[in-house]
């Protein structure tokens, strides 16, 4: 497995709110562990609470006794949303404070994937690109819906505001995904400062380009930053299978 996790300011915020973290190591009854969160918030609220949930899940996970994955991760994901949650209702610097979340784990050739808010998870295979998470946000649930084109959801004012977060509710609910791997494929997390600055047609081609994980990474948030950088960025780049030798 190879794999190359970044996090950039971009041109615009003055603070970097996003947080993330990427592990090829077992960690709990977890084989590996991706995760990334964009804050929102207060100047410094958003930034404690991807920090805080991020914190907070790797604790749980690798203290965890659940033995499946999902119970493992919606353990983590519930706890993270409670403490943040409670922080916010007592502290007036951290109220309205929350955070998106996506998790990934891949074991053997099976990839799970937890998600609250609009960060992403893409899976890369023969040339396609797949969003697998759904976005919680409030175009994009109009999209589903039916009540506005996917063109006019693109550009839309509101399109970042999100209809779930962790830590912005007393619960929160949890949508989990999983993925059957054939050996090949290349698997994305990103935050919204990298989908809502690049088309999807745009990042796969970025990654079929030849190089590294963090080559892919790092073009990635270049382009973002050269379409204007307007949010805070963050990448990663996961070839789970990167290190097998396939049969012909």
């Amino acid at each position: 497995m190879k794999f190359h996790a970044i996090t950039d300011m971009g041109r615009v915020r003055g603070q970097n709110q996003d947080n993330v973290f990427g592990t090829g190591e077992s960690i709990g009854v977890l084989p590996n562990l991706f995760l990334v969160a964009d804050g929102m918030g207060g100047h410094k609220a958003g930034d404690y609470a991807s920090r805080k949930a991020i914190d907070m899940v790797r604790e749980s996970v690798e203290a965890s006794r659940e033995e499946e994955p999902v119970a493992v991760l919606r353990q983590a994901i519930t706890t993270a949303n409670e403490e943040l949650f409670l922080e916010a209702s007592e502290d007036r610097d951290k109220s309205g404070m929350g955070t998106t979340f996506v998790a990934a784990t891949i074991s053997d050739r099976e990839l799970l994937v937890a998600n609250v808010g609009d960060s992403r998870l893409y899976v890369l295979h023969d040339g396609q690109l797949r969003q697998v998470t759904l976005d919680h946000s409030l175009v994009e649930e109009m999209v589903r819906t039916g009540n506005m084109s996917q063109e006019v959801a693109s550009h839309h004012p509101r399109r970042n505001m999100i209809t779930r977060a962790v830590g912005a509710e007393r619960t929160v609910d949890v949508d989990f995904f999983d993925v059957s791997l054939s050996g090949d494929e290349m698997i994305l997390l990103c935050s919204d400062g990298l989908s809502n600055m690049i088309e999807d047609d745009t990042i796969r081609d970025l990654l079929l380009e030849e190089g590294t994980t963090k080559d892919r990474a790092e073009r990635l948030v270049q382009e973002a930053n050269q379409k204007g950088g307007r949010d805070n960025i963050t990448v990663i780049v996961v070839e789970p299978f990167s290190s097998e030798v396939k049969a012909c």
